[in-house]
C-alpha cells in the first residue's frame, strides 16, 4: 500500500537587498531575520534567492527556529548558497531566477530593497502572489474589488502574520 502523500508546508518568500547600505543596513538585516525566524515558527518553508544580505539573514532566522530554507540561485554552482540554506537549488539563469523564486511561494516578504527587490515585488503581483512590504518599496496599485495586493507594513511580527495568512488564502488573480 502506497505511503500516503504529507501534506505540503507554506511556502513564503523573503526577497530583498543582497548588501544592504547606508544607516539602515543593519534595521534592515535584522528585521529580516526576525521575519525569517517568524515564519518557520509558522510553519511556513521559506525560499530566497540563497546569496547574502537580506536574503542570509532570512534564512539564519529561519534555519535557527528550527524551519526549513531553500535558496534559488542565479548562478550554476549549488555551494553559492549562504551558509544557512538547506536546499540550494542552482538555477544558471542570474536574475531571471527572480521569477522561479517569487512563484515558488504562497506569498512574498520584501524587506528593505533597491531595483532587484522592486522587479521581484512586479513579478509577484504579475503572478498573482501577495506582497508584504516591510520598509521596501511603496507601490500605488489598482485596488479591485477583492481587495489590495499589496500591503504595507513597518513591524516584522505583523509581516510574518499578514504572510502566513496570506499565503493560506492563495494566489489571486492578477487579471
Amino acid at each position: 500500500m502506497p505511503e500516503l502523500a504529507r501534506a505540503r508546508p507554506l511556502v513564503v518568500a523573503v526577497i530583498g537587498d543582497g548588501d544592504p547600505r547606508g544607516p539602515d543596513a543593519a534595521r534592515v538585516l535584522i528585521a529580516a531575520e526576525e521575519v525569517g525566524a517568524l515564519l518557520a515558527r509558522g510553519g511556513a518553508t521559506v525560499v530566497t534567492g540563497g546569496l547574502g544580505g537580506v536574503m542570509e539573514a532570512a534564512s539564519r532566522g529561519a534555519a535557527g527556529a528550527g524551519g526549513e530554507t531553500i535558496g534559488i540561485l542565479p548562478g550554476a554552482d549549488s555551494r553559492e548558497a549562504n551558509a544557512y540554506v538547506r536546499v540550494p537549488i542552482a538555477t544558471g539563469l542570474g536574475v531571471m531566477r527572480n521569477l522561479v523564486v517569487v512563484t515558488s511561494a504562497h506569498a512574498v516578504v520584501a524587506v528593505g530593497g533597491r531595483y532587484g527587490t522592486l522587479s521581484e515585488i512586479g513579478l509577484a503581483l504579475r503572478m498573482g502572489r501577495h506582497v508584504v512590504t516591510l520598509g521596501s518599496w511603496r507601490v500605488e496599485t489598482e485596488h479591485r474589488p477583492s481587495g489590495p495586493r499589496l500591503h504595507a507594513t513597518s513591524d516584522p511580527r505583523h509581516a510574518a502574520e499578514l504572510a502566513l495568512r496570506l499565503a493560506k488564502e492563495g494566489p489571486f488573480d492578477p487579471a
